[in-house]
């Protein structure tokens, strides 16, 4: 996908499924994500934005649901997704203290595409998800601008950056550097093959609690390099789960959930403290915005075949977080607080992942 070091080219294979080509949330026809990264001493900060397709959102809205595993985050959007069963905007990621702006950004950006907005039809549902970089970004700054997040929607592409990029830029995991991830895996059902991706930013986790394909890799690191002061760290999770299978909003709804099977395998046992907290759509049906003269159909996938996707959205997660980890660079942020990189302490300690 690029020249970035990701989990697979340290011989780590996560379950059963194979990937998509990129193994990525872009896998899934239409899909793209976009970054602006801000890094400059004590600002470490930044915006993701993840366009489910390439066309008019607003008018062709996608099946959605959204999940919280454990509400200790302050996402916006996902009440009238879960009522309604759909998305109608892009996704933004960004930092706590930031998300008013990113929703008024949001908002301005499907205004200028949507001259009926507010006119003759309804308003918007904007989503915005956030974790807090405040360790290594001044987030009281509120750094990020309405360009910041126009920009991001603008560089969306179908090859995802990871680590310390977009959102992810001052975000910790497993007391580590985390950030972005991403990772797909194929579904080959009797009626066509499909696609399950995933997008995580993380930021949560003690060290000692990290495992890699079920090995206790953190607990071998923390020896080396933490004391338990350290070891302290709360945050949270987001996980865009994005999938062309013909699925029903209750069926996703059931889809979803299961990215916690993918997420306890990496070693998170969800504290109080973090945020856990997961959007997913479909691409497979388009909803128009306009009512139509005759009924919808909605093709779905037979309940027989559900647990390839649970197996699939799970198998996606536990790789993203650990794409995100392994990709992530060292960074000495606000008032020279720094998180060391996965891949420099596994060089230099000669920690073996397999």
């Amino acid at each position: 996908m690029s020249i970035q070091k990701r989990i697979r080219d340290y011989g780590v294979i996560i379950g059963n499924l194979e990937t998509g080509q990129l193994n990525s949330i872009s896998d899934v026809e239409g899909v793209t994500v976009g970054h602006v990264t801000i890094s400059d001493q004590d600002i470490q900060t930044g915006v993701t934005a993840i366009l489910p397709h390439q066309g008019n959102l607003f008018k062709e809205k996608l099946i959605a649901s959204s999940h919280v595993i454990n509400g200790f985050g302050k996402t916006m959007g996902t009440i009238q997704i879960n009522e309604l069963g759909t998305i109608e905007t892009p996704i933004i990621l960004t930092n706590t203290l930031s998300i008013g702006t990113a929703a008024d950004a949001l908002i301005e950006y499907m205004l200028e595409q949507n001259s009926e907005i507010g006119r003759t039809t309804g308003t918007v549902n904007p989503v915005i998800c956030e974790c807090n970089d405040m360790h290594l970004n001044d987030i009281r700054t509120r750094y990020i601008t309405r360009d910041h997040v126009h920009q991001a929607i603008h560089n969306a592409d179908n090859l995802v950056k990871e680590g310390t990029v977009g959102a992810g830029t001052g975000m910790l995991c497993y007391s580590l550097k985390g950030g972005i991830g991403t990772a797909s895996r194929l579904m080959k059902l009797d009626h066509g093959t499909y696609t399950m991706g995933v997008l995580v930013l993380t930021n949560f986790g003690i060290l000692s609690d990290l495992k890699v394909n079920g090995k206790p890799v953190g607990k071998e690191l923390k020896d080396h390099i933490l004391n338990e002061r350290e070891e302290q760290d709360k945050g949270s999770i987001i996980m865009i789960v994005a999938t062309d299978l013909p699925v029903s909003e209750r069926q996703l709804n059931r889809i979803i959930k299961r990215t916690v099977t993918g997420l306890s395998r990496t070693g998170s046992i969800i504290t109080t403290g973090s945020g856990e907290v997961v959007i997913g759509f479909s691409t497979a049906t388009k909803i128009p915005h306009e009512k139509t003269s005759n009924c919808l159909f909605v093709p779905t996938i037979h309940e027989e075949d559900i647990d390839l996707a649970f197996r699939a959205v799970g198998e996606a997660t536990e790789e993203a977080v650990l794409n995100s980890l392994i990709t992530a660079t060292h960074i000495i942020g606000r008032d020279g607080n720094e998180r060391p990189a996965f891949k420099d302490l596994i060089k230099k300690y000669n920690v073996d992942l397999i």
